[in-house]
C-alpha cells in the first residue's frame, strides 16, 4: 500500500444492509471504498455494554493509531498484555477486491455470529459489521442511552 493511499481519509457514515456470500465476502458501500488492495484491520469487538459481539473494521490510519496506543502500554502490565491478546488474537487484515468486497475470515465471522444478512454501520473513522438481528437489539439499547450520549457532544 502506498503512503498516499494509506493516508486517504474516508468518513464512514450511515447504515447499510448487505448479504454475505458463501465465501464470506461482503460488499463495501461505494462511498466507503478505498483504492483496491488497501488493507483493513478487522477485529472481533464487544464493548462492555454490548450483549453481542460485532466486527470492528479499521482503515489504515485508524489501525495505526490503535497500534501506537497498544505499543505504548508497558510490556509487564498484565492488563495491557490481556488487551493485546484479546485484540490481536481475534483480528486479521482483509483487502478490498476489484469488485469492492472484503472477505471476512471464517473464525472472526463466526465469533461475531454473522450470517447471510449483515449490517454495516459507519462510526466516522471506522465501521462495524453486525449480525442483523443483533444490531436491532443494540439499536434498542442505544435509544435508551440516547439522552446521555447526546450530552457528550
Amino acid at each position: 500500500m502506498s503512503a498516499t493511499t494509506e493516508n486517504v481519509r474516508i468518513t464512514f457514515r450511515g447504515e447499510y444492509d448487505f448479504g454475505m456470500d458463501d465465501k464470506r465476502r461482503v460488499q463495501i458501500p461505494a462511498k466507503w471504498r478505498p483504492a483496491e488492495g488497501v488493507a483493513f484491520l478487522v477485529l472481533v469487538w464487544r464493548a462492555s455494554d454490548q450483549k453481542h459481539p460485532c466486527l470492528l473494521v479499521l482503515p489504515p490510519h485508524t489501525a495505526r493509531k490503535l497500534d501506537e496506543k497498544l505499543e505504548a502500554m508497558p510490556f509487564g502490565d498484565p492488563k495491557a498484555e490481556a488487551l493485546r491478546r484479546l485484540l490481536w488474537g481475534d483480528s486479521d487484515e482483509v483487502t478490498v477486491d476489484s469488485a469492492g468486497r472484503i472477505c471476512l475470515p471464517d473464525k472472526l465471522a463466526g465469533k461475531a455470529g454473522l450470517g447471510k444478512k449483515v449490517m454495516l454501520v459507519g462510526l466516522g473513522d471506522r465501521f462495524q459489521i453486525w449480525n442483523q438481528e443483533h444490531y436491532g437489539e443494540t439499536r434498542t439499547v442505544d435509544e435508551v442511552v440516547r439522552a446521555d450520549a447526546i450530552k457528550m457532544i
